[in-house]
């Protein structure tokens, strides 16, 4: 029933490949199905203004597309002179997602800037932004425990994303670009390795949805994000 013959609950093929530049302190290129984003860590010993001086670290990030990640090619935002709302958008829900798995204190007064750059776009960018940008930055951060600078593991917990939605009138796990196109309802999922919900995006592309569906997503997405972890652990063991 699925365009790419998947079962309702199956995942797209993951795959990560860690180190992928030689410059940023963590890199991975990750790839779910036909997705394909870099994601890079930097690390700064500098914080922003408003938290100068709190002894606070801070992880942010940027997001955007190359022009032929899609089917037709998209204007440079650079040429435009400004980011478009749904890079804003998107950016600020991988720093916010990033940053509820991290300790703060135990990071120290750094930044750490994960930027995540689509090559090719599927369906699910920003899940598989946040996915890999974990994985750059827990990268970046072993770098910091190797080298003395950060004593204790300020990583608490993997965070993850994956995408869920009712296609054709039935519950669906990482949906792909003909999916995501088309679905009824259509939402985001972030959630830490252990199963705590961070962020939900959930909206209703044409239909409406019940409690017992959204209930359906929910376990889908804990499913997916399972994988994930899994999928994290395994790249940066």
């Amino acid at each position: 029933m699925r365009p790419s013959g998947r079962d309702l609950n199956e995942m797209r093929a993951v795959s990560i490949e860690t180190g992928f530049t030689k410059h940023a302190e963590g890199s991975c290129l990750i790839k779910m199905g036909d997705t394909h984003v870099l994601c890079t860590a930097t690390i700064e010993d500098r914080v922003p203004p408003f938290i100068k001086g709190s002894g606070l670290g801070w992880v942010t990030a940027e997001y955007g597309m190359l022009p032929r990640a899609t089917n037709t090619r998209m204007r440079r935002e650079a040429a435009s002179g400004k980011q478009g709302g749904r890079t804003v958008e998107i950016q600020r829900l991988i720093g916010r997602a990033l940053r509820a798995g991290v300790d703060r204190v135990a990071l120290g007064e750094r930044q750490i800037t994960v930027d995540c750059d689509v090559i090719q776009a599927d369906g699910g960018t920003r899940c598989a932004s946040i996915t890999g940008g974990w994985i750059a930055l827990r990268l970046a951060v072993n770098k910091l425990m190797k080298t003395g600078d950060v004593i204790s593991d300020p990583l608490l917990d993997p965070v993850a994303a994956v995408s869920c939605g009712i296609y054709a009138g039935q519950p669906v796990l990482d949906l792909d670009y003909p999916e995501d196109s088309e679905a009824g309802v259509d939402g985001n999922f972030i959630m830490t390795g252990s199963g705590k919900l961070i962020e939900v995006q959930m909206s209703a592309e044409g239909s409406v949805f019940s409690r017992a569906q959204m209930d359906q997503l929910m376990d889908l997405a804990e499913k997916g994000v399972g994988e994930l972890a899994a999928a994290q652990k395994a790249a940066t063991a």
